[in-house]
């Protein structure tokens, strides 16, 4: 394995045992609930938007070492940005999983999922909080949303 595998591997692991922002938010302005009803993945990703600003966002759940991880990166990733940039991010992020694009510099950190690619059936794995997350930035009326990777 090189050291940029071992690197990769290393920030999986290490957001995956100690994600950030995990946990409720104090009043929330959007939710969304997703499942991934292959693995058993569930995330709930909580937002507070101001001016169409993310201000802050959280997410809770359980699920694989990939799951986690991805949700806890792309807490780190969206705070700050509009929703446009956020739709942005997942543009990217699912391109990158898919395969349709390679990685991109504005996606930084999240590049280290390139690898899921070659792994189809984890492609659902981490893009779960990114679907739930697409889902709570169009919710509009405070009704928590339901998504499911099927």
């Amino acid at each position: 394995m090189s050291d940029l595998d071992d690197l990769y591997q290393e920030i999986i692991l290490d957001h995956s045992k100690r994600p950030r922002n995990f946990g409720p938010i104090e009043g929330p302005s959007s939710k969304a609930e997703g499942y991934n009803p292959l693995c058993g993945d569930r995330v709930t990703v909580q937002l507070r938007l101001e001016n169409d600003v993310v201000k802050d966002v959280h997410f809770q759940g359980s699920g694989c070492a990939i799951s986690m991880a991805s949700a806890s990166l792309m807490t780190e990733s969206l705070k700050g940005k509009t929703k446009a940039e956020a739709e942005g991010l997942f543009q990217g992020f699912h391109e990158l999983l898919t395969g349709e694009a390679d990685a991109k510099p504005e996606l930084g950190k999240l590049a280290v999922f390139s690898g899921v690619r070659e792994y189809p059936i984890r492609v659902k794995c981490a893009t779960l909080a990114w679907h739930t997350l697409r889902a709570a930035l169009r919710d509009s009326e405070g009704q928590t949303r339901q998504v499911s990777t099927e």
